[in-house]
């Protein structure tokens, strides 16, 4: 009987991780750069060994549940927007870093200036060129330029990454190649981290193509993500329905014992 019910809820736990996972990916529609995330059963066996043969109760780690993330292209947007660039590739990021030296990959090209006239993320990220901080002020007078108008800087960034600010050549920017992308663990809406066993390489400007004025969109189909939620939430009713159903049986066994 208790076995049933752990099977239940061995089958609902999957479940209830995949429908969060489609709820992220729904919210983040809009995001820009965003990867769809989604999951999958690793071996049912090994963990219905795991279930049974544990003390206590269910660990948070007990069910059969890995993340897969979707790193295919999203569609891109013009904009006009001199600080928004687009990878013209699958495989490449930008190089990202924190105020505490920490690195960062993403895919998200909205961009804007700090007052100091370095090009960063929406969260205060920097992006990184091949001589370290992409700053619009390097060869100028701060006070020459509003920081928080790209357009009259007259920033450009041609399609190997070079910018130039008033046609003078301020850096490069890096692009980063992910050999397993799947190595990579999301740490935010739109932006990575490389672990331990992650290969990366610096691309060549020559074999990848940026996009100035444009904006590479989040890879999610809204349609399919409502399609799966709904499926996913008929069998989740489906397991909560046996698990009721053998709480009941339970119930009735534990009290006929009673009497004998």
């Amino acid at each position: 009987m208790l076995k049933e019910l752990y099977t239940a809820a061995l089958g609902m736990l999957p479940q209830q991780t995949r429908l969060e996972s489609i709820a992220n990916n729904i919210a983040n529609a809009g995001t820009a750069g965003f990867k769809r995330q989604s999951v999958f059963e690793r071996n049912l066996i090994d963990a219905r060994a795991n279930f049974y043969n544990v003390p206590g109760d269910a660990e948070q780690n007990d069910p059969p549940v890995g993340s897969y993330t979707d790193f295919s292209a999203g569609p891109m947007q013009k904009t006009e927007n001199p600080l928004d660039i687009a990878i013209d590739s699958e495989n490449g990021f930008f190089l990202l870093q924190d105020e505490n030296g920490n690195d960062f990959l993403t895919r998200r090209g909205n961009f804007r200036l700090d007052r100091d006239g370095n090009i960063i993320t929406m969260d205060g990220k920097f992006l990184i060129g091949n001589n370290g901080l992409l700053n619009v002020y390097k060869d100028f007078n701060q006070e020459q330029f509003d920081y928080s108008d790209a357009k009259a800087l007259n920033l450009k960034v041609n399609e190997n990454g070079e910018c130039f600010v008033n046609e003078t050549y301020i850096g490069t920017i890096e692009l980063v190649k992910v050999d397993n992308l799947q190595s990579l663990e999301n740490i935010s809406n739109s932006d990575f981290i490389a672990r331990y066993n992650t290969d990366l390489e610096m691309i060549s400007i020559e074999n990848v193509k940026l996009r100035q004025g444009w904006l590479e969109n989040s890879n999610v189909n809204i349609v399919n993500e409502m399609v799966n939620m709904i499926e996913l939430q008929r069998q989740f009713e489906a397991g909560t329905k046996v698990i009721h159903t053998n709480d009941g049986t339970l119930e009735t066994s534990i009290r006929m014992g009673r009497y004998y």
